[in-house]
C-alpha cells in the first residue's frame, strides 16, 4: 500500500474475487498507483490465507494482508470496488453495492452487453437487472472516454474483445471495410481462462499443444459485434504460454480507397495518434513486446491477391485485456492522469 493512505488524493479500494489472476494483477498495478490503495481483499475460496502465501510475488507490498470472506458491509464507503467474479454473481451484487461505494469496476461480462436478450443465448442466464445494465459504461477509453468521465459503474471489456476492437473498429468507423463479416482469429495464454482446477488447462494438456475452442458461438461474439459494428466470426485458440493475446483479423475492403496497406495504416494511425496505450507499427506485433504492460501493438496490411484487409493486434490479456484496462478506465472516471499506475513498456527479453 506504500504509504499512500496519507495522500489527499488517496482512494480506498476493495477487490471482490481478489485471489484470481485478474485480482492478482490488480494488486500489482495498485501497488504502483499514486492514488489507489487496496484496503479490502475478499476471496471466499481463499478466506484466511495471506496474500503473499498465495502469491509470493506480492510479499514486498501485501505481506500484512489476508483474504477475507465476502461481506457487503466491509465494502461500505470505499471509493472503488473491483469485481472479479463470475458473471451471474456480479449481476446480483452490483445493485446492492450501488450507492454504497464510489465507483464499481466489474471485470465480468455481466454489464457489457447493451442487449439483455443476448445473455441467455451466450451466457446461459437471464439478465434481471435492466436498469443497472443500461447505466453501465463500457470501459474502453479509446472509444468511450467521454462516457467514462465520472462513471460509477464500469463494465471492463473482454480480453479477446479488446484486441479485436483495437484492430478492426477504426476501419469500420472510417468506412474502409465491409461490415458483412469480419473474421477474428485470436489466441490467448492460459491465464485467460482464470485460476481454476481444470484438466483442459493442466500443464500436461497445454504444454506443446495449440488448439481452438468455443467454435461458432463463443460468448465474446456479441460483445465484438456490438463494439466493432460488424458481423463477426470469432475463433479463439489456447496458446501454451501464461499470458498474452494475438488477434489476426480479416475483412473485405468497402471501396478502392481501402485497397492499399498505406490506407489501412493511415486510418489506424489517425485513430490512435493521441492514445497513450495504442501504438501502430509497421512491423508485426508479438505478445512478448506487451508482456506486463497496458500497451496494445497494432498493424495492418492489404493483400491485393485475395482482396483482403488484415489487421493484427497484440496485448497482455491480464493487463490491457483485463486489470490494466480496468485501471485505465477508472483513471478516466476519477479525472486523474489516464496512465496512472500503468506501463507502456513490456517486460522483455
Amino acid at each position: 500500500m506504500g504509504g499512500k493512505a496519507n495522500s489527499g488524493l488517496h482512494r480506498s479500494v476493495g477487490i471482490v474475487g481478489a485471489s484470481g489472476f485478474t485480482g492478482a494483477e490488480l494488486l500489482r498495478l495498485i501497488d504502483r498507483h499514486p492514488v489507489l490503495s487496496a484496503q479490502v481483499l475478499q476471496a471466499a475460496s481463499q478466506a484466511g490465507q495471506r496474500v503473499d502465501d498465495l502469491y509470493p510475488s506480492m510479499t514486498a507490498a501485501y505481506d500484512s494482508m489476508s483474504f477475507t470472506e465476502f461481506d457487503l458491509d466491509e465494502l461500505d464507503g470505499l471509493d472503488v470496488v473491483f469485481l472479479g467474479l463470475p458473471h451471474e454473481a456480479s449481476m446480483e451484487i452490483v445493485p446492492s453495492l450501488t450507492g454504497r461505494v464510489g465507483h464499481i469496476v466489474d471485470l465480468s461480462a455481466a454489464f457489457r452487453l447493451t442487449d439483455a436478450s443476448q445473455y441467455p443465448i451466450y451466457y446461459g442466464f437471464d439478465h434481471d437487472q435492466p436498469e443497472t445494465l443500461s447505466a453501465a459504461v463500457y470501459g474502453l477509453p479509446e472509444f468511450h472516454r467521454d462516457e467514462l468521465v465520472d462513471a460509477t459503474l464500469i463494465a471492463t471489456p473482454g480480453c479477446y474483445v479488446t484486441a479485436a476492437i483495437l484492430a478492426v473498429r477504426p476501419l469500420v468507423g472510417a468506412g474502409l471495410i465491409s461490415n458483412d463479416t469480419v473474421i477474428v482469429d485470436a489466441a490467448s495464454g492460459v491465464t485467460g481462462a482464470g485460476r481454476k482446477e481444470d484438466l483442459a488447462y493442466a500443464f500436461t494438456t497445454v504444454d506443446e499443444n495449440f488448439t481452438a475452442y468455443g467454435l461458432l458461438r463463443h460468448r465474446h461474439t456479441p460483445e465484438m459485434e456490438q463494439e466493432i459494428g460488424a458481423r463477426v466470426l470469432f475463433t479463439p485458440h489456447l496458446l501454451p504460454m501464461n499470458r498474452g493475446i494475438l488477434a489476426t483479423c480479416y475483412s473485405s475492403p468497402a471501396s478502392d480507397a481501402a485497397r492499399s496497406t498505406e490506407a489501412v495504416l493511415a486510418t489506424l494511425r489517425a485513430q490512435y495518434a493521441d492514445e497513450p496505450f495504442v501504438k501502430v507499427i509497421d512491423g508485426i506485433p508479438g505478445t512478448k513486446a506487451t508482456l506486463g504492460s497496458n500497451l496494445a501493438l497494432v498493424t495492418g496490411r492489404y493483400d491485393d491477391r485475395t482482396d483482403t484487409i488484415i489487421t493484427i493486434s497484440a496485448i497482455d490479456n491480464l493487463t490491457k485485456g483485463a486489470s490494466g484496462g480496468a485501471v485505465q478506465a477508472l483513471n478516466v472516471a476519477l479525472g486523474i492522469d489516464e496512465a496512472s499506475g500503468l506501463d507502456r513498456i513490456g517486460v522483455a527479453p
